[in-house]
């Protein structure tokens, strides 16, 4: 496991915007350097290790895009239909078939896609603008151009060329490139594994009988660690499941102390903060070191960031839409740097509010909301209702975020707003 030094989150005090808490993730955090080789067919979401460079031209040699004829540009009348003699057959896979002899000097040869072009010919004309004659011959319609339907030797990627970077999450469509470029085995980095846990004497698992009283309020059922471990398996990570840590300092640091043993990063939700009941901040304390962010935003507050024997310890907010917050904008770009990843900041399309709304100046909102398109086409985005940091229901009946800038103090049924999908972002 990558160990890290006590003091790697001390960022000062300074109320730090999303885009400067990941960038100054991506400079800090060291990667594991740790690598395996795979089969391509268990590559899909891994992290490339290394820039893979391509050891052939795709593709290998000129070659058809259609079915049709294959001709010597030169060959052709000017302005007219062009009638050539048929010189042989080519189909993608197999050798040249020539009829009548070898030289196509002013020969048409039937092609098919993917079928290597004859010597010396450059262009080919799709079947269904050709037709033929009594006699076998081909008639040619005027008006291409000079290398229309050929597909050229390395137009895809040339021998030597970087095919994908080293950090690259992989992609179907990277496999598959690596696949047409003869490779079946990559070096990705290990996976990252993260330990999650929840604490509170008020907090049940799922399907537990919830204790309560006259002067005790019902247990809550924990939804956060199944929401962050949730998350943290789409980033590709291994996840163990600490469960729920009572409110004790000592069972705490004890829990901690183990986890960092065998992890790489650590994750919890809520119990940071001063009160006489939040062990785990006191708990982290004894075993390492622990810094407070300041995050311009809402929902959200302070997030927690440590280390405990060297693992890195992630606190993020109690409130489970915050949590998400903290996660999909800063925790996985902690994650992104920890296992060698680049950090893609999340892609924000323009669309139209549906709805009026004000804000703090200096302070960056997320309003959870959903798409439609109006009369016209154009895509609009409607506030949910129930903005609280703890309404679940804000999430999982939206598309994802409108995203209020820190200097944005009032928008406008009409205005144009900036919309983060979530599927970009978990």
């Amino acid at each position: 496991m990558t160990q890290l030094g006590k003091d790697i989150f001390a960022a000062g005090e300074k109320p730090m915007r999303i885009e400067e808490a990941a960038a100054w993730l991506a400079a800090r955090a060291p990667a594991t350097p740790d690598v395996e080789t795979i089969s391509i067919f268990e590559a899909d979401g891994r992290i490339l290790a290394h820039d893979l460079i391509a050891p052939l031209a795709l593709p290998g040699f000129d070659n058809s895009a259609v079915d049709g004829y294959a001709i010597a540009y030169k060959d052709l009348a000017a302005t007219c239909e062009s009638v050539l003699p048929i010189g042989g057959r080519m189909a993608a896979g197999r050798s040249f078939d020539p009829v009548g002899g070898g030289d196509l000097s002013g020969k048409a040869v039937r092609i098919f896609t993917g079928a290597m072009i004859p010597p010396g010919m450059d262009t080919v004309f799709m079947q269904e603008d050709c037709r033929l004659t009594e006699d076998g011959r081909v008639i040619l319609p005027p008006g291409l151009k000079p290398g229309d339907n050929r597909r050229m030797r390395g137009e895809d990627i040339n021998v030597g060329a970087l095919a994908l970077a080293a950090g690259r999450r992989l992609a179907p469509e990277d496999i598959g490139l690596a696949a047409a470029l003869g490779l079946d085995r990559l070096t990705v980095r290990r996976r990252l594994k993260a330990a999650i846990f929840s604490t509170g004497d008020e907090l049940v698992c799922p399907a537990r009988p919830r204790m309560e009283g006259a002067l005790r309020a019902p247990d809550a059922y924990d939804a956060n660690r199944f929401l962050l471990g949730a998350l943290l398996r789409r980033q590709g990570l291994e996840v163990t499941d600490l469960g729920i840590l009572p409110d004790d300092k000592a069972q705490i640091a004890a829990a901690l102390h183990k986890a960092a043993k065998g992890h790489d990063l650590i994750v919890s939700s809520g119990g940071v903060s001063v009160g006489e009941e939040d062990h785990v901040k006191a708990a982290i304390l004894e075993q390492g070191s622990l810094h407070f962010w300041r995050l311009a935003i809402k929902p959200g507050r302070p997030l927690a960031m440590g280390v405990i024997d060297g693992a890195p310890f992630v606190g993020l907010p109690g409130n489970p839409v915050a949590a998400f917050i903290g996660f999909v904008f800063v925790a996985r770009a902690l994650i992104a740097a920890l296992s060698g990843a680049r950090f893609n900041p999340p892609l924000a399309v323009p669309v139209i509010s549906g709805f009026a709304y004000r804000k703090k100046a200096g302070r960056r909102e997320f309003l959870r909301a959903s798409l439609s398109r109006d009369a016209s086409g154009e895509l609009t985005a409607e506030k949910y209702a129930g903005q609280g940091a703890a309404v679940l229901t804000s999430l999982t009946r939206t598309r994802g975020f409108v995203d209020l800038a820190e200097d944005t103090v009032e928008i406008a049924p009409g205005d144009r707003v900036n919309f983060i999908d979530y599927d970009l972002i978990r």
